[in-house]
């Protein structure tokens, strides 16, 4: 008899759940299948758009998770769960997180603002935090740059954000700054002469603006001349070595003279 009514209340149960369970199934289902669609959609028209390529991954991780989030609430709502009590226990659990995650949320923050106002982008060059490197990967907690000799830097998004930083890739052409010296016992003309011959030598100086020759310091040993000439961004480095090797071998070949320190030492001799 005991075991009739057992039989009897798990079939009635099984009535009375049967629906909700397949509703909530089918919920899921859907909704994953839903989301996953969403996604592509909204992915699609982020390419289309042309939007940063840094950034499409991650919105379409938040529209993904968003929707999947809302699809787990609908089918518990369906078991008879509060939904309000469950939001309540997720905001809670979410508080407790953030407290935990303090530093790292706030790296995200930043990386976050990164992506959006773009102070720089993969591929672009800058100075952070008294590093610099080509910027490889922008990461939602970290920024990751290459060194020119070939190390990896990597920097928390809250440190670059907080700091200056300076890209030396947002324009696409720079001066080059330089300091070239002769001594004192040269002639300025002269030398402003040899150097403009080395700066029209240069196939990647930009001929078509004015280079600055200037005598820029009557120095201890030496007279110094600032030279700036305009180039690609790309050619900067090709710019300097270029101009400190022939600007050298000009000198010599005109009998220019650079200076070296020196030092005039008198001895007295006391009697």
């Amino acid at each position: 008899m005991q075991q009739m009514d057992w039989i009897t209340k798990a079939t009635e149960m099984a009535i009375e759940y049967a629906p909700m369970v397949l509703g909530a199934l089918l919920t899921l289902i859907i909704g994953f299948l839903l989301a996953g669609y969403l996604t592509r959609i909204a992915r699609k028209a982020m390419e289309k758009r042309n939007i940063d390529a840094s950034l499409v991954p991650f919105i379409s991780s938040l529209i993904n998770v968003g929707i999947k989030l809302l699809v787990l609430l609908s089918a518990a709502s369906m078991f008879g769960f509060e939904v309000t009590s469950f939001v309540a226990i997720l905001g809670a659990l979410a508080f407790a997180i953030g407290m935990a995650l303090h530093g790292n949320l706030s790296h995200m923050a930043a990386g976050i603002m990164v992506l959006f106002f773009k102070p720089f982008k993969v591929g672009d060059f800058i100075v952070a935090q008294g590093y610099s490197g080509t910027v490889r990967e922008i990461q939602i907690f970290n920024t990751i740059l290459n060194t020119l000799d070939n190390r990896i830097i990597i920097i928390p998004n809250g440190a670059i954000t907080s700091g200056p930083i300076e890209n030396l890739s947002a324009n696409p052409e720079r001066k080059v700054p330089m300091t070239f010296s002769i001594s004192y016992a040269g002639n300025i003309d002269n030398a402003r002469k040899v150097i403009k011959e080395v700066v029209e030598g240069c196939p990647q100086i930009i001929q078509t603006k004015e280079t600055d020759i200037l005598v820029s310091q009557l120095a201890d040993s030496s007279v110094n001349f600032a030279v700036r000439p305009w180039c690609k961004t790309e050619d900067y480095w090709d710019v300097y070595f270029y101009m400190h090797e022939h600007i050298k071998k000009a000198f010599d070949a005109h009998g220019v003279t650079i200076p070296f320190p020196q030092m005039d030492v008198h001895v007295q001799q006391l009697s």
